[in-house]
């Protein structure tokens, strides 16, 4: 896995800015995950997702399809392929596997070697990017609240923690870039 990176944080802390950035300096290949939930506004079939039925996700879990994949707060599935991750393991871009804290705990044991980095920002931060994006309603923000709380308590899982600060997106693309470059110099 020496190509493939997570990158993981809470809602809020800024992953898809960051990976877009990260897009600008590297030659990047991200892992599309497969989800149960609706495809939202902008979004089509492998951008940002691949979108299954619960029936044909479970038929997925069924058949050993799936490298990890995890029932999450809002009780839709979200999950990556083997398919997917040796589409991704076997290009010569970086990788970058964009996972929650559960994906992260099944990567690790599957690929201890893998590296992974935890985005996060302050808990009101967080709690004010949720509450900029498609106009959530309270019971929706506390959800989040309290699974970017339970997300957080998991931070022992990964090998480096950067601290998206509002208003300093550049700094932390940069922090990442310095990540990848030690890493894969490293490897």
């Amino acid at each position: 896995m020496k190509n493939v990176f997570i990158i993981s944080g809470p809602s809020g802390s800024g992953q898809d800015s960051l990976i877009q950035g990260l897009k600008k300096i590297f030659s990047i290949n991200v892992a599309v995950t497969s989800t149960t939930r609706s495809k939202r506004e902008g979004e089509s079939e492998g951008h940002p997702y691949y979108f299954l039925t619960k029936e044909a996700f479970e038929t997925g879990i069924q058949e050993g399809k799936f490298l990890e994949y995890a029932k999450t707060y809002n009780e839709q599935y979200y999950g990556v392929t083997y398919e997917e991750m040796n589409r991704l393991q076997k290009s010569e871009k970086i990788g970058i596997w964009k996972i929650d804290w559960r994906g992260v705990e099944t990567a690790k044991r599957i690929f201890p070697s893998i590296t992974a980095i935890l985005i996060t920002a302050p808990l009101p931060v967080l709690e004010d990017r949720i509450r900029k994006r498609d106009n959530p309603s309270e019971e929706f923000i506390a959800e989040r609240m309290e699974y970017t709380k339970e997300f957080l308590k998991h931070s022992y899982l990964y090998d480096y923690i950067i601290e998206n600060e509002q208003g300093k997106l550049d700094q932390s693309i940069e922090k990442i870039r310095s990540v990848i470059n030690e890493r894969l110099s490293s490897k």
